[in-house]
């Protein structure tokens, strides 16, 4: 028991070493080049593994729909990933990943299981800045670090893949819905932070429904770069960062440098004193909301609704706009 209990803090604390854990599958034979390639996610992002079970057809189901299952008392709808992606399984569809994201739980069917690594954020690049870019690949993980011939895994953006096979009808309602406008000092921006493109989209469509000027980066180590660049630009103005920017908005999971390690970085920078951060993850759960609370952080929403997004922006902003 003490094992286990030691493994899961182990696990826990790796959000304040810019650290995570990635979980390794294979999902068949791709349909360009004939072979099978490695997949990840986050395994902060997977509930359980199991044997696949026996699946229930639901009539009329979405595209790669293979049903539900009822598991321990809930019924999951369980997408083909394989399919989705457009891979063959050369074996079947053996395993069942039962994830829990975006304050949503589905089970994602796979051929294979490899391994759980652990990796340091900046061994992962995104998929875009490295010319893999993809609509369901967020990054390139490279897990025998950055050597000649390392072994690479396609982090999938799990986020897209839901959005593309079940579209939030009642996110793109909420959308469309009035705001008022953010108390915003005048010249100042949102810094923005994420690595999904989808999540990218809507994080922008929101902020301008919004009115709020904003720049949007892809990765915790451009918004940081980005963040004392201003900070420079605003000293040589004699000015502070307060005069450049209002507040960060930041994934946590991101290539290169996470948004726990950005948090802290700002909010352990006097230079960035009163700047709010605000966290926008699809890790959501009380674990993940204490992470942030540790780091520092003046607000955490979880992906992805415009109204708690725009919600917490407005508790946050008004204390801090002049």
């Amino acid at each position: 028991m003490k094992s286990v209990q030691h493994e899961i803090d182990e696990r826990t604390n790796l959000t304040s070493s810019n650290k995570f854990e990635l979980l390794l599958f294979r999902l068949g034979t791709d349909s360009a080049l004939g072979q099978s390639e490695l997949f990840g996610i986050n395994v902060f992002k997977i509930r359980e593994i199991v044997a696949m079970p026996s699946i229930t057809p639901i009539a009329g189901g979405t595209a790669h729909s293979l049903g539900v299952v009822n598991l321990r008392g809930q019924v999951i709808p369980v997408l083909d990933l394989p399919a989705i992606v457009g891979c063959k399984p050369a074996t079947g569809l053996n395993i069942m990943l039962v994830t829990e994201f975006a304050r949503t739980t589905q089970a994602f069917a796979v051929e294979s299981v490899e391994d759980i690594v652990r990796l340091d954020w900046n061994q992962v690049l995104s998929a875009e800045s490295s010319g893999a870019a993809g609509k369901l690949v967020t990054s390139i993980a490279r897990l025998d670090g950055n050597t000649d011939g390392t072994r690479l895994a396609q982090v999938l953006d799990v986020e897209a893949i839901l959005q593309m096979v079940t579209p939030n009808e009642q996110a793109s309602q909420e959308s469309q819905k009035p705001r008022s406008q953010l108390n915003i000092k005048n010249g100042t921006i949102i810094l923005a932070a994420d690595d999904s493109f989808v999540a990218r989209t809507l994080i922008e469509q929101e902020l301008q429904h919004l009115h709020a000027p904003y720049e949007m980066l892809k990765t915790g180590k451009e918004a940081w770069e980005r963040l004392q660049a201003l900070a420079d630009q605003a000293h040589a103005e004699g000015k502070t960062i307060m005069d450049k920017v209002c507040l960060v908005l930041t994934d946590l999971e991101m290539p290169e440098m996470d948004g726990f390690t950005l948090t802290r970085n700002i909010k352990g920078d006097a230079r960035f004193k009163g700047l709010p951060v605000v966290i926008h993850s699809s890790l959501s759960g009380s674990a993940n909301e204490d992470h942030v609370r540790g780091v520092g952080a003046d607000g955490y929403v979880a992906k992805f609704s415009a109204e708690d997004l725009a919600a917490t922006l407005h508790a946050v902003l008004p204390a801090k706009a002049k």
